[in-house]
């Protein structure tokens, strides 16, 4: 197995959901010699330093300071999301049921393949806001527990014979899982908090409030006869953070600025604070430039020289249901990175800019590929059209082909991973 497919494992164990994945990020930035600095502070910025800044603790910016000005050489930039579908644990959320079953209430976030959830080991994690002596500034503390908690039992067939015909789902009835068997009613009062608070080793009462997901406690591993294969949850988009920021810290050019931007929140659209379609990146940029001694024009005239890949997972050609696929422009799984082309505009590619990430793969030497919609199948939209409402940045949208998008646990390729890493630290070059 090689590092760059190991490290990949690593990551997505260690990342179970947004926090934890941009917790991972800054280990591996720091590990590589970058410095982590505060969007509240007054950055002082030099030629060839290595940084990084987060947002709400579940997006991240790293950046390495060209020896050219921004003005003159504009950015370079591959923006990734944190965040995948799951379940997130409401307030308050344990349910007594009879039997002294405990359930806890949830809501679904973003867009899951719902059945996928059933019956499998889950857990917990996210972060926790801990009581402080400053009521605007509590503290923030990340939580992975380790053991699997939790199940979302699947009514047996005995009771619905026509589950494999077809099975609409409840995400209020259906979807919620399992946490214990109690003997008195009293017990489930502050029962996921008492949870919480022996785990962090902190008093019940100092929890203040909590963003806490469900996770699959099933861990990555490779697949296929030749181990071809990458099965895990949250491949995307955490395949394309693990890929851009790889290629930040191996990436050997000094002359351009260079960025790697993990957003959240794009699984639910991107319209919050550390969304992309929020002036975050922008203003990163703009104060790279003013460090630079720059004005506002030169941020503008940055811009104008600047290219971004953004890199969300694409569909891979499903052996089994090939007419949901375009005829002609179907990538295939371990066929190489994914150039994601749409008439409507739901990706920021154009002729143009396929055409700068198609030269980039053939200087890098990884094989290249086309994904467009079946024109009769809605797709999606994902970061760069959303970018572009809060920069005018050229840039192309790609990814890796994968199956079952959006499952508990999805496949990818060992292959094009390594070919995408190529691809972006080429770029980054």
């Amino acid at each position: 197995m090689s590092k760059h497919i190991s490290s990949l494992l690593e990551f997505l164990d260690n990342s179970p959901c947004n926090f934890l994945a941009v917790d991972s990020c800054k280990k591996m930035l720091v590990e590589n010699g970058f410095t982590e600095i505060d969007l509240g502070d007054k950055w002082q910025l030099s030629p060839g330093g290595k940084y990084f800044t987060t947002k709400n603790d579940s997006a991240i910016f790293a950046f390495t300071i060209g020896s050219t000005p921004v003005a003159d050489a504009g950015v370079r930039i591959i923006a990734a999301h944190s965040d995948s579908p799951c379940f997130r644990i409401k307030p308050h959320a344990a349910m007594l049921a009879e039997g002294g079953i405990v359930k806890l209430n949830t809501e679904v976030y973003g867009g899951p393949i719902l059945y996928t959830w059933f019956d499998r080991p889950l857990s917990v994690a996210g972060r926790v806001i801990l009581r402080s002596g400053d009521a605007l500034r509590p503290v923030t503390r990340l939580i992975k527990i380790e053991r699997p908690l939790l199940v979302i039992p699947h009514l047996p067939i005995h009771f619905n014979r026509g589950v494999n015909e077809g099975n609409p789902l409840s995400k209020q009835k259906d979807m919620l899982p399992v946490l214990c068997r109690i003997t008195e009613a009293a017990e489930k009062d502050n029962l996921l908090l008492d949870i919480i608070a022996k785990e962090l080793n902190v008093a019940t009462g100092d929890i203040l409030d909590f963003d806490l997901m469900l996770y699959d406690t099933h861990r990555a591993t490779l697949t296929g006869l030749n181990n071809e294969f990458v099965c895990s949850g949250r491949i995307d988009d955490l395949s394309m953070v693990h890929a851009a920021i790889t290629a930040i810290i191996e990436g050997s050019g000094t002359g351009t600025t260079r960025i790697a931007a993990i957003f959240d929140n794009e699984e639910t659209g991107s319209g919050t604070k550390q969304g992309a379609a929020s002036p975050v990146l922008a203003n990163i940029i703009q104060r790279i430039c003013l460090a630079q001694g720059g004005s506002h024009e030169d941020f503008m005239r940055g811009i104008a020289r600047s290219f971004m890949i953004s890199a969300d997972n694409a569909h891979a050609f499903h052996p089994n249901y090939p007419e949901k696929f375009d005829p002609t422009n179907h990538p295939a799984i371990g066929g190489g990175p994914v150039i994601k082309i749409n008439a409507n505009c739901k990706y920021m590619t154009d002729a143009h800019s396929a055409a700068i990430f198609r030269s980039l793969c053939e200087e890098a030497g990884s094989p290249y590929q086309y994904f467009v919609n079946h024109s009769d199948v809605a797709g999606g939209s994902t970061l760069g059209n959303i970018l572009t409402s809060q920069i005018d940045i050229e840039g192309v949208d790609v990814g890796n082909p994968l199956w079952a998008m959006h499952s508990v646990c999805e496949t990818g390729s060992t292959s094009d991973h390594e070919n995408m890493i190529k691809v972006f630290t080429h770029f980054f070059n």
